[in-house]
């Protein structure tokens, strides 16, 4: 996870990265199969957030909130934690929208 993070947040806050972050993320499942089910997680949130805005202007605020949402999202992902905490991670991962307009963030209590 920490090499994902460090990726992500050398790019910019565009589309071309989320996509970009698809194909890492298909790349990382398939090479570390015990992290298939944030993969998932993760790919279904990105994909989420690029279906929206495909193809559609992307207002810089929308990139940048979207983005600093995603790394803040990484940034609590430990694979090597005990599995109640991964599992907690998961959880809060799995409640993150990346095209709601608030600024909520899922808490990362564990």
């Amino acid at each position: 996870m920490k090499e994902l993070y460090a990726w992500l947040s050398g790019q910019h806050p565009g589309l071309k990265t989320f996509k970009a972050l698809q194909l890492k993320l298909s790349r990382l499942a398939a090479d570390h199969p015990e992290q298939r089910a944030m993969c998932a997680l993760l790919d279904g949130i990105v994909g989420k957030y690029i279906e929206e805005f495909d193809e559609a202007p992307l207002p810089s605020a929308v990139a940048e909130r979207a983005y600093r949402r995603l790394l803040d999202s990484l940034a609590e992902l430990d694979d090597s934690a005990d599995p109640a905490r991964q599992l907690g991670s998961l959880n809060r991962l799995a409640a993150l929208d990346l095209t709601d307009e608030s600024t909520n963030i899922p808490s990362v209590a564990s």
